[in-house]
């Protein structure tokens, strides 16, 4: 792509997050969330492939459909109310028609079925970017609408870290494994939103190292499956060595990070009286967990010959910058000592 449109195209992305983050009013933050959607556009069909015109076809009409649902759901409201500001949401038919709205924006269960489809038409760089940027516009509605449904949010993000950990189980295809491991995690967010809106921000920023990490590994060894991860110790070694570390943090287990903000959210939770959600909710990260292992073991508990087929590529030397994987890396296994620090920061 000519690298003056792609740099429109990366302006206009953060310009319609932006707008959407500084925005009281409901129109103006419909605009940003329709800026966002049709900057990222032209990045997923940028491939000329069948695949990747049908993924962002996929995904313009669930954002589409999303955005009618928001502009549908601000109206009612200024009917309902005579109020556009984003905070007076009081009314709970424009408040639960938001929140779903924004639910099918960020790929929530039973909200969910775009995105694994979307996810596995696109190249891993724009997969990132569908995976932690496109996020960050609808987290910033959620978190300043706190929707006046508790159950609702509940049951979303019961439903999201139960399909998150059950549907990446059969999964091949890595690209679609990140798409569930993204629902999961959201749904980890929305269960303590209205307990611990800080709780919910740490977690998406933890969330967001993690992916970088995970994204960025498969993209310097070209895997986008399975078998692939196979011949991945050819390439790099180290790397290779430090991935299942990687993958198991994004599962949740200590000592590693992604252990943090689970930890955390589990204890909200059992604070609150809601002791069979923590205890789903831990059941579920079990499911997500065996598919980061089942990573795990192809790419670095198995070496040619093996039982996993794949063909060894030419190792080529890699143009990718390493500095960002290098500190991202650290960032996803080394934070966790850092806990009561970060507890204390979130504290009110």
């Amino acid at each position: 792509m000519n690298p003056y449109i792609l740099t429109i195209l990366l302006f206009g992305l953060s310009l319609g997050t932006t707008i959407t983050f500084t925005s009281s009013h409901w129109l103006l933050a419909w605009m940003g969330l329709e800026m966002n959607t049709l900057a990222i556009i032209p990045l997923m069909a940028q491939h000329h492939h069948p695949r990747a015109i049908e993924a962002t076809t996929k995904y313009f009409l669930t954002q589409a459909t999303a955005a009618a649902t928001l502009l549908f759901a601000s109206v009612t409201n200024a009917w309902l109310t005579g109020q556009w500001e984003i905070q007076q949401i009081t009314h709970p038919l424009p408040s639960t028609m938001i929140t779903l709205a924004l639910a099918l924006k960020i790929g929530l269960a039973p909200l969910h079925a775009w995105l694994p489809e979307v996810l596995q038409g696109l190249d891993l760089t724009t997969g990132l970017i569908l995976s932690t940027w496109q996020k960050l516009a609808p987290f910033a509605l959620i978190l300043q609408i706190q929707p006046s449904n508790p159950t609702l949010l509940i049951i979303l993000g019961l439903t999201s870290t139960l399909v998150g950990g059950w549907g990446g189980l059969n999964q091949t295809q890595l690209r679609k494994i990140l798409a569930y491991s993204s629902i999961a995690h959201l749904g980890w967010m929305i269960l303590v939103l209205q307990f611990s809106p800080s709780l919910t921000l740490l977690t998406l920023l933890t969330y967001f190292v993690m992916t970088f990490s995970t994204f960025l590994v498969f993209k310097l060894n070209k895997s986008t499956n399975i078998n692939t991860l196979a011949t991945s110790w050819t390439k790099a070694p180290a790397l290779t060595a430090l991935a299942p570390l990687i993958l198991l943090s994004l599962g949740g287990l200590p000592p590693l990070t992604g252990f943090m903000p689970k930890w955390l959210i589990l204890q909200e939770l059992t604070k609150q009286g809601l002791a069979p959600a923590a205890t789903l909710a831990a059941l579920s990260a079990l499911l997500s967990l065996y598919f980061y292992l089942r990573l795990s073991y192809a790419m670095s508990l198995t070496i040619s010959p093996n039982n996993l087929t794949g063909t060894t590529p030419w190792r080529f030397s890699s143009t990718q910058l390493t500095y960002p994987l290098a500190t991202s890396t650290a960032m996803t296994i080394c934070l966790l000592p850092l806990t009561p620090a970060i507890s204390t920061l979130l504290t009110p």
